[in-house]
C-alpha cells in the first residue's frame, strides 16, 4: 500500500450574515426543536462546546514548511474529481478534529489510488489519547496525523464505524485502509497559502470560530459573521475556493 501525505493548517476563517438577526433568539428555538430533546434547555455556547471540539496543543509553535506551488485557478471544488466523501454526523461528540483530518486523507487515498473511501474517526477517537487527544473531550488534527503515521495506518468507517462516544481502541492492521507518510502545516492565517495547498495538494484541514449561533442556523450561501473572532475552536476541511456575488469564499466540509 502507497504512503499517503496528508496536509494540515490552523488559520483563522473569517466567513457569514452581514449583520446580526434580529430573530436569531426565535431561529434558534427553533433549531433546538429541530434538532432533538437533548439540546432542549440548552444554551448556544453549551452547544458549540458539545459540537465542536478542537484542542489545540498547549504552547503549538508551528514552523511551516510548505513550499508554494504556484498557479491556482480562481475556483475549485474537489467534490466535482470525487475526491469528497459524503457529510458525517459528528453527534454530541466532540471528534471535529477526527472527521477534518480523516477527510484530508481520504482525498489523498482517492489522489493516489483512485478510490474514494471514507476512513474510521471513531478509530481516531478511541486510539489516539496517548497523542494529547481526548476522544469525544476534543482533539487537535496534528496529533491525529501523527498517531496515523506511527500506527502505520488507518481503519475505514466500514470495519470502524462512528459511535459518537469514546470506545476501547481496537484498530485491526488486517482491515487497515490507508496510511500517512507526512503532513505539513501552513502559515498561520495565509490564506493565500491556503489557496495554494487547496488547489495544488488537495483539501485541508483547518480551524475555524464556531461560536456564533449563527453557524448552526447556516442553511446555505456565503456564511460571513462580522463577530467572527481568531480565537478558533472546530475542526473542519477545506474542498475547495471560488467568488459568488464578488464576496470570495473558502468551500468548507464540515464534518
Amino acid at each position: 500500500m502507497e504512503l499517503l501525505r496528508c496536509i494540515a493548517v490552523l488559520v483563522t476563517l473569517v466567513a457569514v450574515m452581514g449583520h446580526p438577526d434580529p430573530t436569531l433568539d426565535q431561529h434558534w428555538q427553533l433549531w433546538k426543536k429541530a434538532h432533538g430533546k437533548e439540546y432542549r434547555h440548552q444554551t448556544s455556547e453549551d452547544v458549540a462546546a458539545l459540537l465542536t471540539g478542537l484542542r489545540i496543543p498547549y504552547g503549538h509553535n508551528q514552523t511551516s514548511t510548505y513550499r508554494r506551488r504556484g498557479g491556482a485557478p480562481d475556483a475549485m471544488d474537489w467534490r466535482e474529481k470525487g475526491c469528497v466523501t459524503e457529510v458525517k454526523n459528528q453527534g454530541a461528540c466532540g471528534a471535529c478534529w477526527a472527521f477534518s483530518a480523516v477527510g484530508a486523507l481520504e482525498a489523498q487515498l482517492k489522489l493516489k489510488t483512485g478510490k474514494l473511501v471514507s476512513l474510521s474517526a471513531q478509530n481516531l477517537v478511541d486510539c489516539s489519547m496517548m497523542y494529547g487527544n481526548k476522544g469525544c473531550g476534543g482533539g487537535f488534527m496534528t496529533r491525529a496525523f501523527q498517531y496515523i503515521i506511527d500506527n502505520n495506518g488507518i481503519d475505514s468507517e466500514e470495519s470502524y464505524p462512528y459511535m459518537a462516544q469514546n470506545g476501547t481502541c481496537h484498530y485491526n492492521v488486517s482491515t487497515r485502509a490507508a496510511t500517512c507518510s507526512k503532513y505539513v502545516e501552513l502559515p498561520y492565517a495565509d490564506e493565500a497559502a491556503l489557496k495554494d495547498a487547496v488547489a495544488n495538494v488537495g483539501p485541508v484541514s483547518v480551524a475555524i470560530d464556531a461560536t456564533q449561533p449563527t453557524f448552526f442556523l447556516y442553511r446555505s450561501g456565503v456564511y460571513d459573521d462580522p463577530r467572527c473572532t481568531q480565537e478558533v475552536n472546530h475542526g473542519v476541511l477545506v474542498v475547495g475556493y471560488g467568488t459568488l456575488n464578488e464576496k470570495d469564499f473558502w468551500l468548507v466540509k464540515n464534518r
